[in-house]
């Protein structure tokens, strides 16, 4: 007879995949750790997570984006309204599920979640993708949360590194194993060298259009391409017909990633928090072209594997056609060093990370059940 007292975990995060994902992996853990335990995902009405959170079987609840202006703005002087609105609706989700422990995995949905949990005494477990912190998870440490990161170095007190949550069906690949069966469900020839090129779940224009001009080089060389263009970014030529070349296969999405890991010879992709981790997990060598845009921190994430000889990184203004044919193609024209990149790659990988989270998440649960029993606000 099972004797362990009822958990109940609220998990919040949401916008991207890369919050989403590393969330489902964490519920995953916890489910399987704690089987009895009832789990809830938080996050806000038009982020992805309305679509992948359903999808994987976890309930989700939601509440109103709530984004922090940059620069003085009207904006600016609704934030207090808003996220006092906000940090209410996220009590009433934690009253209502009577959560034990509220875990956080970043984006906009976090702030008013941990600044809720902190009222109710509800103790805060928090994961860090990135090599450089969020604003809503330094708001999460700054308020007493346990946390756990990605990459070493972020700065936040107290934070242990476990690698980042994945599906198991990454962490667990065999490449080697899964190579034959992975090629033909993608359409790729068995023995020819294969690029597969990503830019994300929001695809890269900057990207597309380097492979779209170095298709001949490519072809030259007896290279093939499957270019993950992203959601509604197909690329198209100058007549505007979708863009076909020989050995050249596009489509704007797949949902099974490691089918990728196992199937490319090198992945070319962004350098999001969570391609990084998978790319070392499982070992596929890589080139990295980080997101321009934001805070740097997509050229943080790939520092480390890049420092390691386990990945390539290139900046987006200096990845062009050129680049791509001093770099790549020899790159992919050479086992041996496509060899060395993997092993150098797959000795930074962590595989457990959602395990470790878990035990963290169930360790701060345990913690607080004195408080709930004495009476904690629901």
């Amino acid at each position: 007879m099972n004797t362990e007292p009822s958990l109940s975990v609220v998990l919040a995060g949401g916008g991207t995949a890369g919050h989403i994902s590393p969330l489902l992996a964490i519920a995953g853990a916890i489910r399987e750790a704690r089987p009895g335990a009832r789990l809830l995902a938080v996050g806000t009405p038009d982020g992805m997570e309305t679509r992948l959170v359903p999808a994987a079987g976890l309930d989700l609840a939601t509440i109103s984006r709530v984004p922090f202006p940059r620069k003085p703005s009207l904006d600016l002087l609704r934030l207090p309204g808003r996220l006092a609105g906000a940090v209410k609706q996220a009590g009433a989700i934690l009253d209502d599920a009577g959560a034990d422990v509220l875990v956080g995995v970043g984006g906009y949905v976090c702030t008013p979640m941990y600044l809720a949990a902190r009222r109710r005494k509800i103790p805060i477990v928090i994961h860090e993708a990135n090599a450089r912190p969020g604003l809503a998870n330094r708001v999460g440490a700054r308020l007493g949360g346990k946390v756990a990161v990605a990459f070493t170095g972020t700065g936040l007190a107290g934070a242990v590194h476990i690698g980042m949550p994945m599906r198991p069906e990454i962490s667990g690949l065999d490449r080697a194993r899964a190579r034959a069966g992975a090629r033909t469900s993608l359409g790729l020839d068995p023995e020819q060298p294969a690029l597969i090129v990503t830019g994300g779940s929001s695809g890269a224009q900057s990207i597309n259009r380097t492979i779209a001009a170095s298709l001949g080089a490519l072809a030259e060389a007896g290279i093939q391409i499957l270019h993950i263009t992203g959601r509604g970014k197909s690329v198209h030529d100058a007549d505007g017909n979708p863009l076909a070349a020989p050995g050249y296969r596009q489509v704007e999405y797949v949902d099974a990633m490691e089918t990728v890991y196992a199937a490319a010879d090198l992945l070319l992709a962004r350098s999001g928090a969570a391609t990084v981790c998978e790319v070392s997990a499982v070992g596929v060598p890589a080139v990295f072209v980080p997101l321009p845009v934001g805070n740097g921190e997509q050229a943080l994430n790939a520092a480390g594997l890049a420092g390691a000889g386990g990945a390539l990184m290139v900046e987006d203004g200096a990845f062009t056609p050129g680049w791509l044919r001093d770099h790549i193609i020899p790159l992919l024209q050479d086992p041996n060093r496509l060899a060395r990149m993997a092993a150098s790659s797959a000795h930074l990988g962590i595989g457990d990370a959602d395990r470790r989270m878990a035990g963290l998440v169930l360790e701060a649960a345990a913690g607080a059940a004195p408080s709930k029993q004495h009476g904690r606000k629901r």
